[in-house]
């Protein structure tokens, strides 16, 4: 199993009560630390306004930070998981990415969705179409990015985005562009477009779940022609580790406190569910037996988030030490 980790980036109120001015080198220092590290990867999300609520806290942007990061590192990949394709034309998009990537040495991820949090899709003045438009936004966009980055122009005429030899030079320095991280897990439409472009998924890390989207992917696979096991599977994962019980509950408590500082009990309280009883939580015995378990089912690649980061790597260090030997 391949292991990435996040970058807090204060989407998810993970940089609060820390000065705007010092934001860069705690992000810098952390990813510096994984490359130094047992990890693959590092990842950022691609959002604007902070989660489980719009806040005046800092959001800062996933491709300012692509191209920064890929400047101050050597050796680590770095991606977004994941890029909605309707916040940037396609083309332009296509662009940005070739930069960042000849920056960084052929080292980008390119982590791409429809996208979902309507409040920054309003805000923003994208609107908020229907989740089908969004889809066949999102289909168009990767033959665009896929044509560019291999060609070194894209032309379509879709429905949604008509680009006319639109010019990436140069090109990406991976041959064939960023490998394609096609995320979500609908089942109709969003696994399909990942049948038929991607090189990896990222959908839910759930057993249940995992096991039941693998085999819809696999479905897609045979109708589409391609390879179902030529595509890397992968889930993101929040992790709240401790040696102890009590110690994972103490990680999960400073984790709602903090949030709730700023959203309020409630909404705190409901973001804990996508914590509580989920495979990376709990200590580094059950968190290696629920991860294993995943891995028997497909799992390539787990994307780490430790909501504490900023602030505290105990438990970096604790998930370092006990659980990423075991699996790999």
């Amino acid at each position: 199993m391949r292991f990435g980790m996040f970058v807090p980036q204060g989407w998810r109120l993970d940089l609060v009560g820390i000065e705007p001015a010092d934001h860069w080198q705690v992000m810098k220092g952390l990813t510096l630390r994984a490359e130094a590290g047992p990890w693959e990867s590092a990842w950022v999300y691609d959002h604007f306004h902070t989660v489980p609520a719009p806040t005046q806290e800092a959001t800062h942007e996933a491709w300012s930070l692509m191209s920064a990061l890929a400047a101050v590192t050597s050796q680590i990949r770095l991606g977004q998981m994941c890029t909605a394709m309707s916040y940037r034309n396609p083309a332009y998009l296509a662009k940005i990415a070739a930069t960042a990537d000849l920056i960084s040495g052929g080292r980008i991820e390119m982590g791409i969705g429809a996208g979902w949090y309507e409040h920054e899709w309003r805000a923003y003045g994208y609107g908020f179409p229907r989740a089908g438009e969004r889809l066949a936004r999102l289909d168009e966009g990767v033959q665009i990015l896929q044509q560019a980055w291999r060609t070194g122009s894209a032309t379509l005429d879709g429905r949604h985005y008509q680009v006319d030899g639109a010019i990436c030079r140069p090109l990406p320095l991976q041959d064939g562009g960023p490998p394609l991280w096609i995320a979500g897990g609908g089942e109709k439409v969003t696994l399909k477009i990942a049948a038929k472009y991607a090189q990896y998924t990222n959908f839910d890390g759930t057993p249940e779940g995992f096991t039941h989207k693998s085999a819809v992917l696999r479905e897609h696979c045979a109708a589409v022609g391609t390879d179902f096991d030529a595509i890397v599977r992968s889930a993101n994962y929040n992790v709240a580790i401790g040696a102890t019980q009590a110690d994972v509950d103490a990680r999960l408590a400073q984790t709602k406190d903090r949030m709730a500082r700023y959203v309020g009990e409630d909404l705190a309280e409901a973001s804990m569910a996508a914590f509580t009883g989920m495979p990376a939580v709990g200590t580094p015995e059950q968190i290696v037996e629920n991860l294993g378990a995943l891995r028997e089912q497909g799992l390539d690649y787990a994307i780490c988030y430790f909501p504490e980061a900023a602030y505290d790597t105990s438990g970096i260090e604790l998930f370092e030490r006990e659980v990423i030997p075991a699996l790999r």
